[in-house]
């Protein structure tokens, strides 16, 4: 059966007020942002489609215009169950200002909830979220006033507490391919990931909803092999050819991104962190575990592949992050989610399972806050709701968690002299704080389930203990009380404490931007 072309107005048309749509994509990669321009452009002449329910498992846009962004008008959305909202500053703040009833789960429990809601299936029951804000003991993933229905609860099999996340219809499912053949067989081949475009695309087609899928192109002559099909022809209602699709936001197509390309022979140049990021990274590599399996989050951990490609540790660990991309040379920034010269490319909520059963020997990630219970916060910072991407969904079942973050925030700026390290300025926001306002990773289960944390920042080093976070370690030039305890919103457990040198970085001044 041929498939349906349309136009994004068109879909723009079909939406109905009071829908649910649920949305593919991470910053730029597999965006559908010519649908979303459209029901944007509708909306803002005409006033409709107004009071959308919106769902997304990772951050979609490019932090300016596009993508969530689009979404992001007071009357146009009335409530957004999101795993990462960083890249829309506007839904942040309709979130902010209660104009919205604003959700935040993590990515993986939102990528395969939407998978159950395709096969039919209860919601989703997982351990992932216990001990976290997603827990209906906490906060139940409600991240305003408006937030009040509960949309997830706890339930207990063979004696074991677990998080049934619940299912809800998909009126609409927006998603993005590379090509399409004449039977709407769309492909995902140019892309740099797959991401979760067969997920949403299944739970709105088996909601009895509508799948609008857009396409740079239409392949009327040939056809697109079978082993290259991501989305089959069932699915889909619809197909929006738009000749101005680029692959991600920075490059038209890049053959070496998607894994079309095998490895140059000659080292790509891999961006190198610099400044207190260095000093943290640097410090952070010394955890590396040669033939582990290791992921690598966003922020200053993004900066450690580089640090392993220079120190010649390329090829001895096996490298993946949740957008579904496996070794290769990461990539770092607006990039964050893919590689160049990936090994395999796998789609997202196949990876979120990896992760989920513990397939992570090792995980190095960012670090908001965190507290004398061993808890981190990156999910909401001050009054700004961040969301948690896949940090939960990695860090609580990993073997190994090195959480990677200043000691403070706002004005930090240290220099180094030789081994040893100066603070020039102390920040004027504690990170090290008596406790966190949203707790996105639990000390308690993983103490509770025997997993190794650390907490490493630029001048100290802190693990979790069943009795609670111990200070183990200053860097050279550190005055333990003045510079460490004094300035810390809880008393850690002081033992035996290493000083250890500061890795070589450039000298001077060096600070986080805030």
């Amino acid at each position: 059966m041929k498939a349906v072309v349309t136009s994004a107005a068109e879909m723009a048309a079909s939406v109905h007020d009071g829908a649910t749509i649920a949305l593919c994509g991470s910053s730029t990669l597999v965006e559908p942002d010519h649908l979303l321009e459209a029901i944007e452009a509708r909306f803002l002449s005409t006033g409709h489609p107004r009071d959308l329910t919106v769902i997304h498992a990772l951050g979609i846009g490019n932090g300016r215009e596009s993508g969530l962004q689009r979404l992001a008008h007071e009357g146009l959305v009335r409530r957004v169950i999101g795993g990462h909202w960083s890249w829309s500053g506007r839904m942040q703040a309709l979130a902010r200002d209660d104009k919205i009833e604003a959700y935040s789960f993590p990515g993986g429990a939102i990528m395969t909830l939407l998978r159950e809601i395709g096969a039919g299936r209860p919601g989703l029951i997982t351990h992932i979220g216990l001990g976290t804000f997603a827990d209906p003991e906490i906060s139940g993933g409600r991240c305003n006033a408006r937030a009040t229905e509960a949309l997830v609860e706890s339930v207990t099999f063979d004696g074991k507490r677990y998080l049934r996340y619940k299912p809800h219809r998909i009126d609409f499912a927006l998603v993005r391919g590379s090509v399409s053949d004449p039977y709407g067989n769309v492909s995902l081949r140019h892309e740099a990931a797959d991401l979760d475009a067969y997920t949403v695309a299944l739970a709105g087609h088996n909601s009895g909803g509508k799948v609008f899928v857009q396409v740079r192109e239409m392949i009327d002559t040939g056809f697109v092999p079978a082993r290259q099909v991501r989305i089959p022809g069932v699915l889909i209602d619809a197909v929006v050819p738009f000749a101005g699709q680029r692959q991600s936001g920075m490059s038209d197509f890049d053959p070496t991104v998607s894994g079309e390309v095998p490895p140059a022979d000659a080292a790509f140049d891999m961006e190198m962190p610099t400044g207190l990021r260095a000093i943290i990274a640097r410090r952070a590599l010394r955890e590396f575990l040669p033939g582990a399996s290791v992921n690598f989050g966003f922020g200053i951990p993004g900066g450690i592949p580089a640090l392993l490609d220079e120190a010649g540790m390329h090829g001895r660990y096996w490298g993946t992050i949740e957008q579904g991309i496996h070794n290769g040379q990461m990539m770092d920034g607006p990039m964050f989610g893919a590689a160049r010269f990936p090994q395999a490319i796998m789609a997202s909520p196949d990876q979120f399972d990896f992760y989920s059963g513990g397939g992570v020997d090792l995980a190095f990630l960012g670090m908001g806050e965190m507290d004398g219970a061993g808890n981190v916060n990156v999910s909401m910072l001050g009054d700004t709701l961040v969301g948690p991407g896949g940090f939960v969904d990695i860090t609580q079942p990993a073997r190994k968690v090195v959480f990677c973050g200043a000691f403070s925030a706002k004005g930090l700026a240290v220099e180094n002299h030789g081994s040893r390290l100066r603070i020039v300025r102390q920040g004027a926001v504690p990170k090290l704080v008596g406790k966190v306002s949203h707790v996105t990773f639990s000390g308690a289960e993983a103490a509770a389930a025997g997993h190794e944390v650390l907490y490493i920042t630029e001048r100290a080093v802190f693990r979790l203990t069943t009795d609670g976070v111990e200070l183990i370690e200053i860097t050279e030039g550190i005055d333990m009380q003045a510079d460490v305890i004094d300035r810390m919103g809880f008393m850690p457990i002081v033992r035996d404490i290493a000083v250890t040198p500061l890795d070589v970085v450039p000298g001077g001044e060096m600070s986080l931007k805030s």
